[in-house]
C-alpha cells in the first residue's frame, strides 16, 4: 500500500529561478512530497517540471510593480490553492513571495514559507523603497516562517523591523540551494575543451583572467567593474575581463560609457548567458563580483568549487562566503580605486594568489555541500509539520 505524500507547493516569479537557484532540490523534495512548481513562462516552466520531475501550475507573474497584473495573479493562485489544499507553500523571489503568502493565508494553507535571497529595497531610495519595504512587511506577516539565506539578510530584516525574530531563521549555514561540488569541479573540464574555448575567444596562456558571471546591470557593479577594467587594461594588457551573462537594459540599463567601453575594448569579452557556466570558470583565474546587493551568490559557490578566489564587494552572502585574505578579496561597495587594488594585489602577488586558490574549494565542499542543505531544507519540513499536528 502506498503512502499519499503530502502536497508541497514551490512558488518563483520566474521559471529561471527554478532551473538555476533550486535545480535539482525539487526533484528531491520529490521524493518526500508531492511537488507542483507554480511559476510563469510556460513553456520554460514546463521544462523545468520535466527536468524535475515534478508537477507545474502556470501562473503568470512580472517582477516589476504592476498593481493591476498583480491583482489577477492573486486571485489566480488562491484559486488555486483553494482547490489544491496543499499542506505547504514555500516561495522564493520577491513577487511571488508577495502573491504566495496572501494567497496561501487566504487560502487556509498551515505552513506558509519564504525564503528571502537578494531584496531589491536594499538599494532603493525614497518612495520606491518605502512601497518596497510595504511589501516585504506584507509578504512576512501572512507567512509562518521566514528563511533569510545568509546571516546578512537575517540581521538586516532584524534591524529594519520587517517582521518578529520568531519568525526567522538561517538554514544550514546559508543558501538557499546550496552546490554541487562533483559537478562543479575543474575535473568535469577537460584541457582540450578549455584549450578550444581559449583559441575561441582569442585567450593566449600569458592572459590572466577576471570573470564576472551575472546579470549585465548597474545593481551588479558593472558600472564600475568596467570604469575600473579600463584603466586597469591599460596599465597591463595581459588582463582579460570575461563577462558571462545578459543585460537587462528595460530593468537596469548600464551607462552610456560603460556601454561605449564594452563596445570596443577588446580586452573586455562578452559570451552573454551561458546555460552551462562551468567552462568559463575553467579558463578563468579569478571571479569578480562587485554586486551592490546579494542574498546568498551562487556564483561565489561555484567558483570556489572550481577552485577560484574570487572578489566581492562587503555585503550579506558575500562576506560569508569569502574569508578575506583567505579564500579571496573582500572590497567596499561601489568603489573603483578598490577594484583596482585588489586585481592588481591577486595578479602580481603570486604566492598571496596561490594561497587563496589552494584554500578556494576545501571551504566551499566544508560548509556547502548541496546535499546538506538538501538534508537540513527536509529536516525543517518535518520538525514544522510536526509542530502543526501538536497544535
Amino acid at each position: 500500500m502506498s503512502i499519499v505524500k503530502k502536497k508541497l507547493v514551490r512558488i518563483t516569479t520566474i521559471p529561471l529561478s527554478i532551473d538555476k537557484l533550486l535545480e535539482g532540490q525539487l526533484s528531491y523534495m520529490n521524493t518526500f512530497y508531492d511537488i507542483t512548481a507554480v511559476s510563469s513562462e510556460i513553456e520554460y516552466l514546463k521544462r523545468c517540471a520535466i527536468a524535475e520531475n515534478v508537477k507545474f501550475h502556470h501562473l503568470e507573474m512580472t517582477r516589476k510593480i504592476t498593481p493591476l497584473k498583480d491583482l489577477i495573479a492573486l486571485i489566480k493562485l488562491f484559486i488555486y490553492l483553494k482547490n489544491e489544499k496543499p499542506e505547504m507553500v514555500h516561495s522564493h523571489t520577491p513577487k511571488a513571495g508577495m502573491l504566495a503568502m496572501i494567497a496561501a493565508k487566504l487560502a487556509g494553507v498551515p505552513l506558509r514559507l519564504h525564503t528571502v535571497g537578494g531584496m531589491p529595497l536594499m538599494e532603493s531610495k525614497g518612495v520606491k523603497r518605502k512601497i518596497l519595504k510595504g511589501v516585504e512587511k506584507l509578504t512576512y506577516a501572512c507567512s509562518t516562517t521566514v528563511y533569510p539565506n545568509s546571516n546578512g539578510l537575517y540581521n538586516f530584516i532584524i534591524e529594519n523591523k520587517l517582521t518578529s525574530q520568531k519568525k526567522l531563521k538561517v538554514i544550514a549555514n546559508g543558501s538557499t540551494n546550496g552546490i554541487n561540488t562533483n559537478y562543479f569541479s575543474v575535473n568535469q573540464i577537460s584541457e582540450e575543451f578549455k584549450q578550444s574555448l581559449k583559441d575561441d575567444l582569442k585567450i593566449h596562456e600569458s592572459n590572466f583572467i577576471f570573470v564576472f558571471v551575472g546579470r549585465i546591470v548597474g545593481d551588479k557593479g558593472i558600472n564600475e567593474l568596467i570604469q575600473a577594467f579600463k584603466k586597469i587594461i591599460y596599465n597591463d594588457l595581459n588582463i582579460k575581463l570575461l563577462l558571462v551573462g545578459e543585460e537587462e537594459n528595460a530593468i537596469d540599463p548600464l551607462n552610456k560609457e560603460t556601454q561605449q567601453e564594452l563596445s570596443k575594448n577588446t580586452n573586455i569579452i562578452k559570451v552573454g548567458w551561458q546555460k552551462d557556466i562551468r567552462p568559463y570558470l575553467a579558463i578563468s583565474d579569478v571571479l569578480i563580483l562587485p554586486t551592490y546587493r546579494e542574498g546568498f551568490p551562487n556564483v561565489v559557490m561555484q567558483a570556489g568549487a572550481m577552485g577560484l578566489p574570487s572578489i566581492v564587494t562587503d555585503i550579506n552572502g558575500c562576506n560569508e562566503i569569502i574569508e578575506n585574505g583567505k579564500n579571496g578579496i573582500i572590497i567596499p561597495v561601489k568603489n573603483v580605486i578598490a577594484i583596482e587594488e585588489a586585481v592588481f594585489k591577486i595578479k602580481d602577488d603570486k604566492i598571496f594568489f596561490n594561497n587563496l586558490k589552494k584554500n578556494a574549494r576545501e571551504m566551499i565542499t566544508s560548509r556547502y555541500e548541496q546535499q546538506l542543505v538538501w538534508s537540513a531544507i527536509l529536516a525543517e519540513y518535518k520538525y514544522l509539520e510536526l509542530q502543526s499536528t501538536k497544535s
